[in-house]
């Protein structure tokens, strides 16, 4: 690991939080993520043999621990008590960046956004059977597909056909559907301008949309770009 060569705490704390990824991965134990295989899905780009360097170099500095998963078939990790107080970070970095950062053309890889859906949906609010759901996201490069099931409360994503019956179709583009995510589209302007679509079984079309959580960011308002400084 690079370091400083600072005694300064921030300098001390950089060395461990500013590694790229890093924040990501804490994101994502901090979303229960605990195995290798489901840190990796939250963190598309990011290769096995840097992953597997990164949660040694946390559980290294304290920020990670694991243990044999009891069926002896890899880890499960977790935060420690210093990992859940550096998530902090990640949490303040968020808000700065969901405040004065926009989100660009390249933010718009809808499969995050779906994932990060399915970690913030409502429990509560889910129908007691399976469902399969089909995503079309359009807008990108080329056109993506994914399925969504859902049953008993647990949720998985599918990058090919499950062969399961199809329930509920949606289709949107990119970009409306992360910002509805994100909290920058109400679901009325994105569906009343046709930017997602929804076919198949009425009922679930109508609830599909009180299932998202949405982002942990998504009330707070982005700033202008005209905004320069304070004095602006």
């Amino acid at each position: 690991m690079r370091t400083y060569g600072q005694y300064c705490p921030i300098a001390r704390g950089a060395e461990i939080f500013a590694e790229r990824w890093t924040p990501l991965i804490i994101r994502n134990l901090y979303l229960g993520c605990g195995s290798f295989s489901e840190i990796l899905e939250g963190a598309p780009g990011l290769s096995r043999t840097l992953l597997s360097e990164r949660l040694k170099q946390l559980e290294s500095v304290g920020v990670v621990e694991s243990a044999p998963k009891p069926d002896g078939r890899g880890r499960h990790y977790e935060l420690t008590f210093a990992g859940h107080d550096l998530f902090a970070v990640c949490q303040s970095l968020g808000e700065w960046g969901a405040h004065w950062l926009e989100i660009a053309p390249q933010h718009l890889d809808p499969f995050v956004a779906l994932w990060s859906m399915c970690n913030a949906l409502r429990r509560d609010r889910l129908p007691d059977r399976r469902v399969v759901i089909r995503f079309d996201f359009t807008g990108r490069p080329r056109r993506e597909r994914y399925w969504l099931l859902i049953e008993l409360g647990d949720t998985e994503i599918c990058k090919t056909n499950p062969g399961l019956d199809e329930d509920l179709y949606v289709t949107a583009e990119a970009e409306a559907f992360v910002k509805w995510h994100a909290g920058q589209l109400t679901w009325a302007q994105a569906t009343r301008e046709d930017r997602i679509q929804l076919d198949g079984d009425l009922s679930l079309a109508r609830a599909f949309p009180t299932w998202n959580g949405r982002s942990t960011f998504a009330h707070i308002r982005p700033v202008s770009h005209t905004v320069t400084s304070p004095a602006g």
